[in-house]
């Protein structure tokens, strides 16, 4: 269909190279080999073993990601000069070429009636923000969160907030994961993975479901290969057939490398966009059918099965292939690998949770591995991707606007204070209420929010609307443009992880808190976050009964972490014992379930979900990123492994190329209800026909504020879309 493409390879080793001699060799090695946690993905590179070496202890463990986030932060200062240019002319470049400007090494300020940044003193960025945050309701006010900051960090922000009086503390997991962490709590009880990276090498068939870890997991593809290496399988479930995830060459690998790359997928099943609950139900009726389920496991640990089998005798096998595409044979296969494994490791990322129904993708996910007895045992379990190196941190120590009443009594306790009682909103719902109206001030920690948020036309209204917008930033983005013109913006440059005064901790998405020692220097007018907020609160909350002078010590926020957040207790000697740990009472190797009644529950939706497809909108677009980006953070325009040049295009089936009477690299107009991309290059892609893919954020303009009612995480997925020729 479509020229074939190896991930990894040669090309990668002298991209990664290239940006290597960029930065400079020894600053380059300096960062790399610091004993600091990787700052990219959640998979669980570097801290105490060293930056190269992963949590059970495997050296060299590095890949471009790790590359190009040090790149990011190796960067000289952005010139002073830079500032006397318009918002109107910064707001011109790319992307990428905001990101290239360099560091941000002096707090910056945009008054409300004027054009421009201005470089401004620490002082008065202090006293600024103060009177700001004073003059402000606290309840028309959000605190927001990437997953780049520490725990430390994350641990003071959400008190900080609540001190001041509001609950609307969110997190940029409420655009990626949330829907998992609702889905496991209700089936399993616990929201997080159940297996730990060790679990991955005894496995016999490993799960990779809506995922991509080829361009956003590269270290994950070492890990698959090992499984084929063993003898078992690796599964894709993945409408776009993503050429590094069916062949790749693993550059530390010579073998791998001169043999043109690995099989990694077994099998690789393409179903329709938004059909995975109809796929895992005909899987999980197969491993029915063939006797291949774990009966005496289903008896013993779980409950509610009697309906989930008779809601899987209910549905025909026309009705499951009519759906999602895939025939009842290939599914078979697939529910015959993982009746017969021994071990089996269910993995997913975004592309099940990006969805009105996400939640219930990944209850079905969960049902499937109970069906076949493969939660609560070595090897075996379930293992959400996640795409940022501590997201899972800032969650566990409290980033969210519902904490735990537990928590909330404990803090209370311990610290003499009272939190407000009043609901906070979650992260769309933020932006959402500053779109209404109703929020005068908004304190942004890391991360690109406007560009993380769907329907791009209400974010920039949100971000506009917001009176006093504070940032807390290693470089510039667009999210710092978005809105500018509305209100006030102060931006101020902080450290990176490996420029932290203090040792730092980090939750990589096995559970395993790493330390991160900091100590590198390359500019002198940042500060830590951690800095910046214990001062705040100084000044913000002169009478609270919080010491947030006493707060500045990153031993003081471990320690109250350790005695306020169940299975943190260790967290309080790390930086002496430098002993990394596992967050207690998380992974399962026994089933032992914690929810109310001591057993899993198979959860059963009888109705499928439906796309939104209609005469009017015949396509089904699914946003995805490319293997040269990181979330929003964009590294290069052109996508090696899809082979596309440019990122303002669409890829489609062929077929469906012809049927509208195209040819590939004609431009095209791309379509959805909410808005429109107009000089789109056409791709042929390997995906099933009716389903098209485009770029993430860019194709943010398409998707709407459309949310799974349980978990409000965004549909950036399932989106009705039409297509027409440009002239």
């Amino acid at each position: 269909m479509v020229n074939p493409v190896v991930g990894g390879g040669p090309k990668k080793v002298l991209y990664t190279l290239n940006t290597v001699r960029r930065i400079g060799l020894t600053k380059a090695a300096k960062a790399l080999r610091a004993r600091n946690a990787c700052k990219a993905c959640g998979l669980g590179m570097g801290g105490q073993m060293g930056g190269m070496t992963n949590e059970i202890g495997e050296f060299p463990s590095i890949c471009n990601k790790s590359v190009q986030a040090q790149s990011t932060d190796i960067q000289p200062a952005i010139p002073d000069e830079i500032f006397a240019h318009s918002l109107a002319e910064l707001d011109e470049l790319s992307a990428r070429e905001i990101e290239q400007l360099g560091r941000l090494a002096n707090p910056i300020f945009k008054a409300e009636d004027s054009g421009k940044f201005e470089i401004v003193s620490w002082d008065f960025a202090l006293t600024r923000m103060t009177e700001r945050l004073k003059e402000t309701e606290p309840d028309r006010s959000f605190f927001y969160s990437s997953g780049r900051s520490s725990n430390e960090a994350g641990f003071l922000f959400q008190l900080l907030a609540r001190a001041y009086g509001t609950n609307n503390v969110t997190n940029c997991s409420y655009y990626c994961h949330q829907a998992t962490s609702v889905a496991m709590e209700s089936t399993i009880g616990t929201g997080t993975a159940t297996v730990e990276l060790s679990d991955l090498k005894k496995s016999d068939l490993v799960f990779v479901i809506g995922a991509n870890p080829s361009s956003n997991h590269p270290r994950f593809i070492h890990l698959l290969k090992s499984v084929r290496d063993r003898g078992g399988h690796v599964i894709i479930i993945n409408p776009a057939r993503e050429p590094g995830l069916v062949k790749f060459a693993v550059p530390k690998s010579p073998k791998s490398m001169i043999k043109g790359g690995d099989e990694i997928a077994s099998l690789y099943l393409q179903p329709r966009i938004g059909t995975d609950v109809t796929l895992l139900k005909g899987i999980a009726k197969s491993v029915v059918e063939q006797g291949l389920m774990n009966r005496e496991f289903i008896d013993q640990y779980t409950e509610n099965s009697d309906d989930f089998l008779s809601d899987l005798a209910g549905i025909s096998w026309p009705e499951i292939e009519d759906d999602c595409g895939v025939p009842k044979a290939e599914l078979a296969e697939v529910a015959r690998l993982c009746g017969d494994a021994e071990a089996a490791v269910f993995s997913w990322g975004m592309g099940m949770t990006h969805h009105v129904h996400g939640v219930e993708n990944i209850e079905y996910i969960s049902n499937l591995a109970l069906l076949c007895g493969m939660i609560g045992r070595p090897g075996a379990g379930l293992l959400p991707l996640r795409g940022h190196s501590n997201v899972q941190g800032i969650g566990t120590i409290g980033v969210k606007p519902v904490l735990a009443q537990e928590i909330v009594a404990q803090i209370e306790a311990k610290m003499g204070v009272k939190f407000p009682d009043r609901k906070g909103l979650d992260t769309l719902a933020t932006i959402e209420a500053a779109a209404s109206g109703d929020i005068d001030a908004a304190v942004i920690m890391g991360g690109n929010l406007f560009a993380a948020t769907p329907n791009s036309k209400c974010a920039a209204k949100a971000m506009e609307n917001i009176g006093f917008k504070m940032f807390l930033t290693t470089t510039l983005n667009k999210g710092h443009l978005a809105g500018a013109r509305g209100g006030e913006t102060l931006i101020l440059p902080v450290t990176a992880r490996d420029e932290e005064w203090q040792p730092t901790t980090q939750e990589s998405m096995f559970n395993f808190v790493r330390m991160s020692d900091g100590g590198i220097k390359r500019h002198d007018n940042v500060r830590p976050e951690v800095a910046i907020l214990a001062e705040l609160g100084q000044r913000l909350l002169p009478d609270c009964p919080i010491n947030f002078a006493a707060f500045g010590s990153h031993n003081r926020i471990r320690e109250a972490i350790a005695e306020t957040i169940p299975g943190m207790e260790e967290l309080k000697s790390i930086a002496i014992a430098k002993t990394e740990f596992h967050v207690r009472n998380r992974i399962l190797h026994s089933p032992v379930f914690r929810t109310a009644t001591g057993k899993a529950r198979f959860a059963v939706h009888p109705t499928l979900p439906k796309a939104k497809q209609s005469g009017n909108w015949p396509f089904t677009l699914a946003t995805i990123r490319s293997e040269g980006q990181f979330n929003s953070i964009i590294y290069e325009e052109k996508d090696s492994y899809r082979q596309t040049s440019t990122r303002w295009c669409v890829l489609m089936n062929p077929s469906d190329i012809d049927a509208l009477d195209l040819g590939d690299g004609d431009k095209v107009t791309l379509e959805s209800e909410q808005g429109e991309m107009r000089g789109l290059t056409v791709y042929p892609f390997d995906v099933p026909t009716g389903n098209v893919m485009a770029y993430y954020p860019e194709a943010n303009i398409l998707t709407s504020n459309r949310v799974d009612p349980r978990s409000k995480t965004p549909s950036f997925k399932s989106i009705a879309v039409k297509i027409s020729r440009e002239n």
